[in-house]
């Protein structure tokens, strides 16, 4: 993979700066940072993030998240290790990211409805936004993750 633009965050300052702005408001949201964690990762692996993969990944970890969910995410509707709200948000997210295909249906609609209030549904939905707008900046313009020197390929 040959890296497009070396810092694409220095040409469009200000659209980073609010894109970072809409990032800082997800702490104040009220969603647990685990959950958002899970949605960014589930939405990076989607969209063949790699830079994007790697980050959440790692964040999930320093948070004290298991590996085995980090394993299984992609295979979420089939294991037992997420919660009737992890799955709600996991739903959500995968109809939004893939919204030409899917429309938001009603019936994934229903199940976060369920589980997340009014605000909370629009708090995350923006968060499915933004990290679906980061994963594009970084695989359209093959941003690269870190590697650790030991893991390289040769």
């Amino acid at each position: 993979m040959t890296q497009r633009i070396a810092a694409p965050h220095a040409f469009a300052p200000e659209a980073i700066k609010a894109m970072y702005a809409l990032e800082h408001s997800f702490q104040a949201s009220g969603l647990d940072p685990v959950l958002m964690e899970l949605v960014r990762l589930r939405a990076s692996q989607i969209n063949g993030c790699a830079f994007c993969i790697h980050m959440h990944t790692t964040d999930l970890r320093k948070q004290g998240e298991p590996e085995m969910r980090l394993y299984l995410l992609d295979a979420w509707r089939e294991s037992t290790l997420y919660s009737d709200r992890e799955r709600a948000a996991l739903g959500w997210t995968e109809a939004l990211t893939r919204l030409p295909e899917t429309h938001a249906p009603d019936a994934d609609y229903a199940v976060l409805k369920a589980q997340f209030t009014e605000t909370e549904q629009v708090q995350l939905t923006l968060l499915i936004g933004a990290i679906n707008t980061w994963n594009r900046l970084s695989v359209g313009l093959r941003v690269a993750h870190p590697v650790d020197a030991s893991l390289a390929a040769a």
